[in-house]
């Protein structure tokens, strides 16, 4: 009968540690599939904040064209001169 114990012990002893090494190379892979679809789904590098935000930028680009409407008006600038300064504001 100790032969027998002895056996069963043993099995239940490469059982038990191949078991634990077999979860343990499970949890590793699905951590390293999980690291791999994060880092596929965040993109490369992210876009440097603006400095200004686009109704900033409207609102400037407006009170610009406002001047050279008034500037046009009191006869200063000739219509090209208007044409040109308003293409390089909207540009």
């Amino acid at each position: 009968m100790p032969g027998l114990l002895r056996g069963v012990a043993r099995t239940a002893v490469v059982a038990g540690t191949a078991t634990a090494v077999s979860n343990r190379v499970s949890r590793r892979q699905a951590g390293r599939w999980a690291q791999q679809d994060h880092e596929e789904q965040q993109p490369a590098a992210p876009p440097p904040p603006a400095t200004r935000s686009v109704a900033d930028d409207m609102t400037v680009k407006m009170d610009q064209l406002k001047q050279l409407a008034d500037l046009k008006a009191q006869g200063v600038l000739t219509e090209e001169e208007f044409a040109e300064q308003k293409r390089r504001i909207l540009g």
